[in-house]
């Protein structure tokens, strides 16, 4: 499956799920584990672990498994590796605290850049 399926599955069932603030951070270019990151805040950790267990549901009725699932009931963040795509479901509160999104847009210094400092 293609790296934007995959994410077009996770994005509709976050969504449909009543996942808050869905980001998609494409960063392609920037890693070489992953092409997207995908943040949802939960409104509690119940809803988290929720999410995710319809994420990793979906994704395997496509053919697609999981490489890892960590986070569980009573965790603020829960992660879901799917290889191109990696969803990290947080609280509000841990995701003001990590803030991935300012983490992950930091753009990378040109060569000319790299060469003079």
């Amino acid at each position: 499956m293609q790296a934007e399926q995959l994410l077009n599955i996770v994005r509709q069932v976050l969504d449909e799920r009543k996942g808050q603030y869905i980001t998609v951070l494409d960063v392609r270019g920037k890693t070489s584990f992953t092409d997207y990151m995908v943040l949802v805040t939960g409104t509690s950790d119940r809803h988290l672990k929720t999410l995710c267990d319809y994420v990793v549901e979906k994704v395997e009725e496509n053919g697609v498994k999981p490489l890892g699932v960590e986070g569980d009931l009573g965790s603020d963040w829960v992660l879901v590796d799917l290889g191109d795509v990696i969803v990290h479901a947080m609280t509000a509160q841990a995701r003001e605290f990590y803030q991935l999104e300012k983490l992950w847009s930091v753009e990378r210094p040109k060569e000319s850049e790299q060469a003079a400092g």
